[in-house]
């Protein structure tokens, strides 16, 4: 299994709005891609000073599950339409597990 975890910090005038809007593009990827076999995604809870305010763990069965994901034209387009107004800085892994 491969998990892939990313973490968003936002930029100072990402509205609510807009990250709601993000959130719930994010939470239809997995009737999308069908690779994706494990999905959670969520704010921050805000009780550690420094933490990134966003993350997102998908998990896969191999390799080539994430790589179909990553490359999927409609993850591509939200990253782009979407994430790229709010998202102010990205930190990510793939692992096996």
């Amino acid at each position: 299994m491969i998990r892939h975890v990313v973490m968003f910090r936002l930029k100072e005038d990402a509205t609510t709005a807009q990250v709601d809007d993000f959130l719930a593009d994010l939470r239809s990827l997995p009737e999308i891609v069908p690779q994706v076999k494990g999905f959670s995604v969520g704010r921050d809870v805000g009780v550690n000073a420094g933490n990134f305010d966003v993350a997102a763990a998908v998990d896969f069965e191999n390799l080539e599950g994430y790589l179909a994901y990553r490359d999927n034209p409609e993850h591509q387009r939200m990253i782009r339409e979407k994430g790229s107004l709010i998202i102010a800085e990205r930190a990510a892994v793939q692992f096996e597990w």
